[in-house]
């Protein structure tokens, strides 16, 4: 399987067999529940859908009820689909069937994680960019410490470039972490440790891919 969607718990640290203090995020990651398998005859390409994540009935749209109802299942949260699955998951991918982390990852293994990071609202550019600010704290400029000084040229071209750095909305955005070591799984209570930070904050979705 590609992989799995699931739940950022926090961060912790736990001791590496070699002695050193490493920094890892826990995250809930499935059951999984299978609500559609595509195929190459019928869609053009072989994937499978995966859903996760309790959502109340009352606050879920009527074709996404029959979507859930075809698959035996409750109303889901998140529905990710995960394309080129492998052949020895042919079995699992059934309609219906529940996707365990065992069924996806051992310890060992590197993934990436995927999450929409942290919103922080309208910045400007020392946070967004860290720029210094003009001057530098000399030469008396008590108050533009942290603007963004000249941002264009005179009569030629007479205008600002697209996509100059300046102040704006930061975060909120979909980021992906790649290489990611999977240091441990708690099978029982679907919990697995990854080195490294995880965009997102706690209880944010998450998709761990192979």
């Amino acid at each position: 399987m590609p992989g799995i969607i699931g739940k950022k718990i926090g961060m912790t640290s736990i001791y590496s067999a070699d002695g050193r203090n490493v920094a890892c995020t826990l995250i809930e990651a499935g059951p999984c529940v299978v609500t559609q398998v595509k195929n190459p005859e019928v869609d053009g390409y072989r994937a499978v859908q995966l859903a996760y994540g309790e959502r109340k009935e009352k606050n879920t749209p009527s074709a996404l009820k029959g979507h859930f109802a075809k698959a035996k299942t409750t109303p889901k949260r998140k529905m990710v689909e995960f394309r080129d699955f492998r052949e020895e998951f042919e079995d699992k991918v059934v309609l219906g069937n529940t996707i365990t982390l065992e069924d996806v990852f051992i310890e060992g293994d590197f993934v990436d994680a995927v999450g929409k990071s942290k919103g922080k609202g309208f910045q400007g550019v020392v946070k967004r960019h860290g720029f210094g600010g003009v001057g530098q704290q000399t030469h008396g400029q008590h108050n533009r410490l942290r603007a963004p000084g000249s941002i264009g040229a005179c009569s030629f071209p007479s205008r600002v470039f697209k996509g100059l750095r300046m102040a704006g909305r930061t975060g909120g955005e979909r980021v992906k972490v790649l290489n990611l070591r999977i240091l441990k799984i708690y099978p029982e209570n679907n919990l697995v440790l990854v080195s490294g930070s995880v965009p997102g904050p706690k209880n944010s979705l998450v998709i761990l891919e192979k």
